[in-house]
């Protein structure tokens, strides 16, 4: 049976996260590749590759499935992790799937993930979404997860002065 815990605000998505890339053994130069919807994906990318950041990994983006146009993420000093230019072969010993690839109108399917998932057999996979949005789009039946976050971002206040 699959446990489940509940965390609360940044901490309770970035903690569980390294924590897992931790205790699966990933050490110094082992890559972990994101795939994500650039600009709306890219900023939570670098968040979770801040947390990792002294584990001292390679850390790699990809531009929603398109490996050809994969990205270094590395440490800027005072700014954090940033996508470079510099492409980079894929040999990822984790795979993170960011949910904004699962929205409507992105052009990427369910069915994309889990071959580019069997592409890298072996690696561990885990899945980092917001608002549920791998089980609105169905997408928990295709694809499968070592380690899936969930994290809602509801209510969003808004106050201006008038």
């Amino acid at each position: 049976m699959a446990t489940k815990e509940i965390f609360h605000g940044v901490p309770g998505i970035l903690r569980p996260f390294k924590e897992f890339v931790e205790a699966k053994g990933l050490k110094k130069g082992d890559q972990i590749v994101y795939y994500g919807v650039p600009g709306t994906c890219t900023p939570f990318v670098e968040l979770l590759g801040f947390a990792l950041r002294s584990l001292e990994l390679e850390q790699v983006f990809v531009p929603f499935v398109d490996e050809s146009r994969a990205k270094n993420i590395s440490h800027v000093a005072d700014v954090g992790m940033q996508a470079r230019v510099a492409s980079v072969a894929l040999k990822p010993k984790a795979i993170v799937i960011m949910g904004g690839l699962s929205m409507p109108n992105v052009p990427v399917k369910a069915e994309q993930v889990k071959a580019v998932i069997a592409k890298h057999s072996g690696a561990i996979v885990i899945g980092v979404s917001f608002m549920h949005m791998f089980e609105k789009a169905g997408w928990l039946e295709t694809v499968s997860f070592d380690c899936l976050i969930d994290a809602n971002i509801d209510p969003v206040e808004v106050t201006k002065k008038s």
